[in-house]
Parts: C-alpha cells; structure tokens; sequence
C-alpha cells in the first residue's frame, strides 16, 4: 500500500506499527511503501477512508491520483490504474488536463502530458 507520511517525526512508529501488522497478518515487511511521496506534489483534499483515534487515513484526489500514474508510467499496472483514474473525472480534455496539471511532478510534465493523450485518444477517440 502506498503511504505518504505527513508527520516525519511520526515515521518511525509508523513503521513499527506497519511491521507488527505484518508480523500479525504474515504479510511481507514492506508492506507499507512510503515511496510514493517522490510522486507527491501538494496535498489534494480527498476523502477520509478511515479513522480512529490518533490516525486519519486520506485518499488523494482522484485528479492527484492520475497525475502520479501519469508521471510514473512505468509499466502495464499504472497504464490500467490510469485508465480507471480517467474514467472517474468528468469534463472535456482541457478541463481535465488543467485539474491534472497541479499535481504533476516538476521535470515530468512532459512525459505525462503524452501518456495523458495517449489515454484520452484511448478513452475518448
């Protein structure tokens, strides 16, 4: 699961909470990928997914979501997830494409303006 730990001095105990977790469930250590944060740009205001006391858990909004696929393009699995991330925006290809452009990595702009029109001729004719 991609993470982006908002509180660095929280990292640590995070971390221990993710490998009893995995010591509990038999999952690998690394479970909890905070590698995502070299995609993150800002912090989109997404809905609370969980909650409890002491933690909220937050998913990006959907155009931030797109913008770190696009970015990464790496392999068939972001190609898919963009799909689906794609599927849910509403609006023509420019009110999209601005609503996506915040988010995107700097020095990647390129790379995932030609992966989005590749998706959007995919998606959109």
């Amino acid at each position: 699961m991609d993470v982006v730990i908002l509180l660095p001095a929280e990292t640590a105990s995070i971390r221990a909470m993710a490998k009893t977790i995995a010591e509990v469930r038999g999952w690998p250590d690394d479970w909890l990928n905070d590698a995502a944060k070299g995609f993150m740009v800002g912090i989109s205001p997404g809905p609370v997914v969980f909650s409890s006391p002491g933690i909220v858990v937050r998913r990006p909004a959907f155009e931030q979501l797109l913008a770190m696929k696009l970015c990464a393009w790496r392999d068939d699995v972001d190609v898919a997830d963009a799909r689906r991330l794609l599927r849910e925006l509403s609006g023509d290809y420019n009110d999209v494409w601005q609503s996506v452009e915040p988010f995107l990595q700097p020095g990647r702009e390129l790379k995932a303006k030609l992966a989005f029109d590749d998706l959007w001729e995919e998606s959109h004719g």
